[in-house]
């Protein structure tokens, strides 16, 4: 047989049987990356990548093949339950950008409280002051500061989803969700909201971070246009910045829900 057609009945028969696999709900899982993935090294000193991490951390992908396009799974979220119960802690930031001024809030994932604000999303209540005042540790424990999409916010099932597994259960990472001005209703102080190059926040809680958290790894997630922010950021920030040194950033939700079994 010569090696074109022997070429084009392999594909055929690989994209067969990826549309049977599609049809049962069993999904092709495809990582992108730059041409020479970040090298990253194990706590037993051998040394591995990225690409690597992500492949060996995300599951497999088993749909519903009832749900059959996005449409229908999007709907689905909408009915069915509500999601892991996170429970969190609010705290407002004053801006320290001398051109983009106002506030925003992040939410701190914390222990279930009993604690209820109308104001504010389920779960979700201010820290007292003197609460917020005795936050900073020297622990070593992962921090992940997280993104959410388009108008959406800490509530969001699809962010409670990703990082239930590293607060719930025994989970021992800390985490903390910095909302968009004026989302998750939090209140806008300012005639600035937020896009894709809004990266002053975020880079504001990455160095309060640094200072209250000094021997934590800091590590930022992603969704939608969060991801597109954090993509922002990774870019900005010089490279001699020690925030920057040390904050890994990804954007996908499946490495993020088995990140604690990886590291």
């Amino acid at each position: 047989m010569p090696p074109l057609r022997a070429s084009l009945r392999a594909s055929s028969r690989l994209l067969l049987s990826r549309a049977i696999m599609d049809w049962f709900g069993r999904a092709h899982i495809a990582f992108t990356h730059a041409a020479a993935p970040l090298a990253l090294q194990r706590r037993d000193g051998t040394s591995t990548d990225l690409l690597r991490v992500a492949e060996a951390s995300t599951p497999p992908c088993q749909l519903n093949p009832l749900l059959f396009n996005g449409h229908v799974q999007t709907m689905w979220t909408a009915v069915k339950e509500h999601g892991p119960p996170i429970h969190y802690r609010r705290r407002v930031f004053d801006a320290d950008h001398p051109t983009y001024t106002g506030t925003f809030t992040v939410d701190f994932a914390v222990e279930p409280h009993g604690d209820t604000d109308e104001a504010l999303p389920p779960r979700t209540a201010f820290f007292g002051e003197d609460e917020f005042a005795q936050i900073g540790s020297d622990d070593e424990r992962p921090m992940l500061l997280v993104l959410h999409g388009l108008s959406g916010g800490s509530h969001e099932i699809y962010l409670r989803h990703a990082i239930a597994p590293l607060v719930m259960d025994g989970g021992k990472w800390d985490v903390c969700v910095v909302n968009a001005r004026g989302c998750a209703q939090s209140k806008v102080t300012s005639g600035v909201l937020f896009n894709a190059r809004a990266t002053w926040d975020f880079r504001q809680v990455v160095k309060w971070a640094r200072e209250t958290f000094p021997n934590r790894p800091l590590f930022g997630l992603g969704f939608s246009l969060g991801a597109n922010i954090l993509t922002n950021v990774r870019r900005d920030m010089d490279l001699n910045d020690p925030c920057r040194a040390q904050l890994t950033c990804v954007d996908n939700s499946t490495w993020a829900r088995r990140a604690r079994t990886a590291c």
